[in-house]
């Protein structure tokens, strides 16, 4: 018999990582929305974290504040311990932490970049997913859900390449996981196109962000809430025989 498809959360926690800015937000407050307790990890944004939480409270939606360096293997397992403290359970994991160090051709990349963007975009999935996988095996339904980049099509344009190399090892990472934790928890990952974030208000100029919505056959370049719809989809029982996919959500700007 096919499992219930629903996109309901109640009863489920969700750990976000990253979930005080752009993507890691919306998914949170798409997740909350459904009826998960969210797990709010922040690192850099701590305002933004804060914003949130108060936003979820407002509303009488269970979260909490989880701030840790996920470099840092005692700082990631506290994440996990905290919020399994607090909730008895982890059904949901958003692996969403990490972005672009410095834009550098592979010639002119220091070693300091290539080692920090790995640490930041695959070590840190590593370290809070290796802490949490009892936790979700134990649900019998778990689900990971990692947040790659347009650049794993591209090999990083414009300088990105130590980037698109730390996303496309974690592209790799979906799979192995998907292999391993089967069937107790499911593991699938998106692949957003260039999102109206502060991500590239950071590391694109204007004219970059122009050039990439007269690449997309959708005339526009993708936001945050849209990612997020795919998370919501991801962690619910929707997408209960999905595991090591991944979601496009482009727009169309890579068709061959």
């Amino acid at each position: 018999m096919a499992p219930e498809q629903t996109l309901n959360l109640s009863g489920k926690t969700a750990l976000i990582s990253g979930a005080g800015v752009g993507i890691g937000r919306a998914s949170a407050l798409a997740l909350a929305n459904a009826g998960a307790f969210v797990g709010i990890h922040y690192y850099s944004s701590e305002a933004g974290a804060k914003a949130l939480y108060d936003e979820l409270t407002a509303k009488q939606y269970g979260c909490m504040l989880l701030p840790a360096d996920l470099t840092d293997e005692a700082q990631a397992k506290r994440v996990v311990d905290q919020l399994t403290a607090k909730t008895g359970r982890l059904d949901i994991l958003v692996n969403n932490s990490g972005g672009l160090v410095k834009r550098a051709k592979i010639e002119d990349c220091t070693l300091e970049n290539w080692r920090k963007s790995l640490d930041i975009n695959v070590t840190s999935a590593f370290l809070l997913t290796k802490q949490a996988i009892p936790y979700l095996r134990a649900t019998g339904s778990g689900r990971i859900i990692n947040l790659l980049s347009l650049s794993v099509q591209t090999g990083g344009a414009n300088g990105g390449g130590a980037y698109a190399a730390a996303k496309g090892g974690l592209m790799v990472f979906t799979h192995t996981l998907a292999k391993e934790l089967a069937p107790e928890v499911r593991t699938n990952s998106i692949m957003p196109g260039t999102v109206e974030t502060q991500h590239h208000e950071i590391h694109s100029t204007p004219e970059m962000m122009e050039n990439y919505r007269k690449q997309t056959p959708l005339g526009r370049n993708t936001y945050a809430e849209e990612v997020a719809s795919a998370v919501l989809f991801l962690a619910s029982d929707m997408s209960s025989h999905m595991n090591g996919a991944l979601l496009d959500i482009s727009g169309g700007r890579f068709l061959r």
